[in-house]
């Protein structure tokens, strides 16, 4: 079986597409050949690579808001480089003979869906928002499934053929680390609660300032922070804790044993991106969600809002986190019942093995 997998621009994109290979593999070892199609400059097209899997690159671009000099002659471009996108995709999808093709998100998934729908080719959608982008939305009406990660995605795909699948992730997160050991790794204590702060990679500018700001107040008490900063914001945070009491707080750009943060911390300040939800719900952790306010149709806010609705989340607005956020945070953590309840909340969520069933659905489709 021949199978194309479309997706990139993000993490968020790429890895589900990864975790999804991953459980077609297993499924079928060498009688499945796969191929990733992706948007030329992109980081899929270093990603996917080094892990060994084969990637072709559309010239598509999107659209950019900004107005720059520079994304207004990359907004010129657009129409064009979708045109020849779409004529690649179908060259692509003949020449690798696809059986099925699989859109992710991201830009080139477009065009590759696109394409195989006009050619008659069944094609299968993973939306992992709560939200269906524009572009989905059009495609999923002639796609044979879409497989949604939460509830009434009926507003936007036909009821027929949506699937409840959740976010197909990389890892295994049923075996996880006990707080004895993770707590030990951040050199943190087991007598005083622990609030993790993740903003990313790169990180988040809103996070930072506000743990600067109850650090500077001495307002954290007895609770014990792991802080981590993103790439550019590390040498400002290191320089404002210089000659600080730093007991009880852990700060580092990155985080390289995410299971070990998640494993010591009683709660979570995060953003809602469609991944990081789907590993929160599957670990159980009760959770403060900090939309990022700058993403398309305020899709996190949406993400987030889904599991407040349930009773298994916090949300602190963007604007708001400065001031609201870690007071917000510290009230929770001096209340374990509705830690518990949280975390029991979320814990019911999530599905552990959508990777496996979204492979089902794209294997019924040949």
């Amino acid at each position: 079986m021949n199978i194309i997998l479309s997706g990139g621009g993000t993490g968020g994109h790429i890895y589900p597409a990864v975790a999804v290979a991953e459980a077609l593999q297993r499924r079928l070892g060498a009688d499945v050949r796969l191929l990733f199609v992706g948007a030329r400059g992109k980081m899929e097209m270093e990603k996917i690579p080094a892990l060994g899997y084969e990637i072709e690159g559309l010239p598509v671009v999107g659209l950019q808001r900004r107005l720059t000099f520079r994304n207004i002659v990359n907004d010129l471009t657009v129409p064009f480089r979708a045109v020849r996108s779409l004529r690649l995709a179908r060259r692509v999808i003949r020449d690798f003979g696809a059986d099925v093709v699989v859109g992710f998100g991201g830009y080139a998934s477009a065009p590759v869906l696109r394409a195989a729908q006009s050619m008659g080719i069944p094609t299968v959608i993973q939306e992992q928002n709560s939200y269906a982008g524009l572009t989905n939305k059009v495609l999923g009406r002639r796609a044979r499934a879409v497989c949604v990660a939460y509830d009434g995605m009926e507003r936007f795909f036909p009821a027929d053929r949506i699937a409840m699948t959740g976010n197909p992730l990389r890892g295994d997160f049923a075996r996880q680390p006990s707080r004895e050991e993770a707590l030990k790794h951040f050199g943190l204590t087991p007598d005083r609660p622990v609030l993790l702060v993740v903003g990313g990679s790169l990180g988040c500018r809103t996070f930072n300032e506000m743990v600067k700001r109850a650090i500077s107040e001495d307002a954290l008490g007895d609770v014990q922070v792991i802080w981590q900063t993103g790439k550019f914001y590390e040498a400002e945070m290191r320089s404002f804790m210089a000659g600080r009491q730093a007991n009880g707080i852990w700060l580092g750009a990155f985080i390289d044993r995410m299971d070990l943060a998640y494993a010591a911390a009683d709660l979570v300040i995060s953003r809602s991106g469609a991944g990081t939800v789907s590993e929160l719900c599957l670990l159980g952790k009760a959770t403060m969600f900090i939309p990022s306010p700058g993403v398309a149709e305020d899709h996190q806010t949406k993400n987030a809002m889904a599991l407040v609705d349930k009773g298994a989340a916090e949300i602190c607005p963007d604007e708001r986190a400065l001031t609201e956020a870690i007071p917000t945070a510290l009230r929770l953590l001096g209340d374990r019942a509705r830690l518990d309840s949280l975390a029991a909340a979320i814990g019911r969520l999530g599905i552990a093995d959508s990777a496996d069933r979204v492979a089902e659905i794209i294997l019924k489709q040949r």
